[in-house]
């Protein structure tokens, strides 16, 4: 239900781009983005920071991509959501006694320190790098390849990236044979 509820907003967003435009699916999914921090809000009794920052971007540059009917502003707030969080997962490996990665995942893998630390720099680097890889997709490409790249390629480098991580990984998960 929770990834569901992840996804409701870009699914949104590609029906009414498909079924409209730009500016149609920015303001859909706008609203769809502020129904999943409400229904969020309503089911946890808590909305992660990042979710709102996401909002809060989203609003503000999908707000100008329909004011001023530019889209590059909602094609803008992709990169930035990515560097934001690239950013943040580089910074606590500075700041904290955890790294974002291990406080998301330690409750699951028992790894040393330095690993923790590895595989928090490969997420940093990796929503860095999609931030760069947005660029040059809305740069050299038109908006119908853009909306594509978001729907369907950013989700299936984010499962590459999960699966190549998972084959590093392996050889630090106990072997439960015992």
């Amino acid at each position: 239900m929770k990834q569901l509820l992840e996804f409701f907003p870009i699914i949104l967003f590609f029906i009414a781009y498909k079924l409209y435009d730009i500016y149609v699916a920015t303001a859909t999914v706008i609203v769809a983005t502020i129904i999943q921090v409400v229904i969020t809000w309503l089911k946890y009794r808590k909305v992660e920071k990042m979710q709102w920052i996401t909002l809060i971007l989203l609003v503000v540059m999908g707000g100008a991509t329909i004011y001023l009917q530019n889209e590059q502003f909602i094609k803008w707030k992709l990169s930035i959501i990515e560097w934001l969080f690239g950013l943040a997962f580089l910074g606590s490996q500075f700041f904290g006694e955890k790294t974002f990665i291990e406080r998301i995942m330690s409750a699951n893998l028992d790894l040393p320190k330095v690993i923790w630390k590895r595989l928090n720099l490969m997420w940093a680097l990796f929503f860095i790098s999609v931030g760069f890889i947005n660029l040059y997709v809305m740069f050299r490409f038109n908006t119908d390849d853009w909306v594509n790249f978001k729907t369907f390629g950013v989700p299936a480098l984010m499962v590459l990236f999960i699966g190549l991580q998972m084959i590093y990984l392996y050889r630090y998960v106990p072997d439960n044979k015992e």
